[in-house]
């Protein structure tokens, strides 16, 4: 597979947009961390809690988390470059594309099919929507061409 293939994006704005989308993923993680510190204050020595498998499940949850950031900025970045979007406008609908393709299924069948509380999905929902729209709207601002006058 050649390289050649992937579309170039401007390394700081994949760096920025990773922060972005990280800066979301803590935000809805914080009660996992919340808990974690919690249980780390109360053990004996940092060796045990290092041991524990809440510091195990924490470090787990942050770096896929980073890792799914930095390519979800990579993937948001190349398209907002493959499509030509220059505007806001274009990239809010970019950015709802994206959610209506990749997120809007799984909260409609948590909603009708496995009858969850509203308030529980309307978080997933706003997070999704500042991953995608938020995300494709930073972005757009940042600027994610290599070379701009291409």
């Amino acid at each position: 597979m050649s390289l050649h293939y992937l579309p170039p994006v401007k390394p700081s704005a994949i760096a920025l947009g990773t922060a972005f989308n990280h800066g979301i993923e803590l935000a809805v993680l914080s009660p996992l961390f919340g808990e974690t510190y919690r249980r780390a204050k109360a053990a004996n020595t940092k060796e045990e809690f290092m041991r524990s498998r809440e510091a195990s499940s924490a470090a787990v949850a942050v770096g896929t988390s980073l890792v799914g950031s930095a390519l979800q900025a990579y993937g948001v970045g190349a398209l907002i470059n493959a499509t030509g979007t220059l505007s806001y406008k274009g990239a809010a609908y970019l950015g709802a594309l994206i959610f209506a393709a990749t997120s809007a299924p799984a909260y409609l069948t948590q909603l009708f099919t496995e009858k969850r509380p509203v308030d529980t999905v309307a978080v997933g929902v706003t997070s999704k929507i500042l991953e995608t729209v938020g995300l494709s709207l930073f972005l757009t601002w940042w600027g994610t061409r290599t070379n701009p006058f291409d």
